[in-house]
């Protein structure tokens, strides 16, 4: 700041002004600035910068997702990433694979780096391990999962209705053998969205074949693996929902293998990439991502500028896109 100060004489001050772009300073004089600044390929240090201005703020947040490489974490974090660049800060994101250990050890991780607050997909039952890190003052808004074990901020997808939904559209269609691939039953997405699936068979005076219900199912591939398994059965389904996007790539790729993609109704939980290019272009439950991660940062940043509010838990209701393989009749 001195050698710019130098060259485009004047004081450290009016730099510092400049560089933050505060005003006070003239257009004449800002721009002298700026030639010195890029002579010199200056680069201010935003971390002691902000630490100074901003009370012990670092200008970075935190993001724990359960895999910033599928499609839902990655629109998630773009629309985190997109407010945040309003407030000039930026985004350190992480992915959880389920972990527990693994998401406490990077929330310590992120609160020890100084990051002015964390959103959390959690993959833990309970969050109590957070109670000494929002006690220090760093916030927390959680995201897809509700928070258990401590009360903060959420912004979560109507997981039993989107769930309800899916399995009424196959059943208004005719399909009573309906096959569910849901993901790992402690997880609160999951057990949420079965049970949506259950009430709708149920408001109707039926059962789901228990059959026909597999949880657990983490990967794509293991996921084409059950759907094999399924239509091997004596008395297979004639229509399938899967519980998650990665979980319907799994059911396309079984499906496509078997030559049944246009037999075999199919209904997915998540939008994808491409998903409206397979054929027949798949049938979703779409959650509105690019609104939960707006609402996500707008309680976060509010959170960073001091706001003591009681926690708010936001609901975002999905809605169901029919583009085909969810409208194939059974015994088509």
């Amino acid at each position: 700041m001195r050698d710019v100060a130098a060259l485009a004489g004047v004081s450290l001050k009016t730099v510092s002004r400049v560089v933050n772009e505060e005003p006070g300073v003239s257009p004449d004089v800002r721009e002298r600035v700026g030639a010195a600044v890029r002579r010199l390929d200056y680069r201010p240090n935003l971390a002691a910068s902000n630490l100074r201005r901003t009370g012990a703020r670092s200008g970075l947040i935190g993001a724990l997702v359960q895999d910033v490489s599928n499609s839902f974490s990655a629109s998630l974090l773009r629309a985190l990433e997109d407010a945040a660049r309003a407030h000039r800060t930026g985004v350190l994101a992480a992915s959880l694979d389920e972990g527990v250990d693994r998401e406490q050890e990077l929330v310590h991780d992120l609160v020890t780096r100084r990051v002015d607050g964390v959103v959390i997909m959690p993959a833990s039952d309970r969050q109590d391990y957070l109670v000494a890190e929002l006690r220090t003052g760093t916030p927390a808004v959680f995201v897809d999962r509700p928070p258990r074990g401590v009360d903060v901020d959420s912004v979560v997808a109507d997981n039993a209705l989107g769930a309800r939904l899916a399995a009424e559209h196959l059943l208004d269609r005719g399909h009573r053998r309906i096959a569910a691939l849901f993901h790992l039953p402690q997880i609160t997405t999951a057990s949420d969205r079965r049970a949506g699936f259950t009430a709708a068979h149920t408001d109707r005076g039926l059962r789901p074949d228990e059959r026909l219900v597999v949880e657990g199912i983490t990967s794509t591939d293991e996921a084409s693996e059950v759907v094999h398994r399924l239509l091997d059965l004596a008395e297979p389904p004639t229509a399938i929902f899967a519980g998650r996007n990665i979980l319907a790539s799994g059911a396309v790729r079984a499906l496509q293998e078997r030559g049944l993609h246009r037999s075999v109704a199919l209904v997915g939980f998540d939008d994808f990439p491409l998903a409206d290019l397979l054929d027949p272009p798949l049938t979703v439950i779409r959650q509105d991502v690019s609104k939960m991660g707006r609402l996500v940062a707008e309680r976060l940043f509010a959170r960073i500028g001091g706001d003591t509010s009681p926690p708010q838990h936001v609901v975002v209701e999905p809605t169901l896109v029919a583009r085909g393989s969810g409208e194939i009749p059974p015994g088509a």
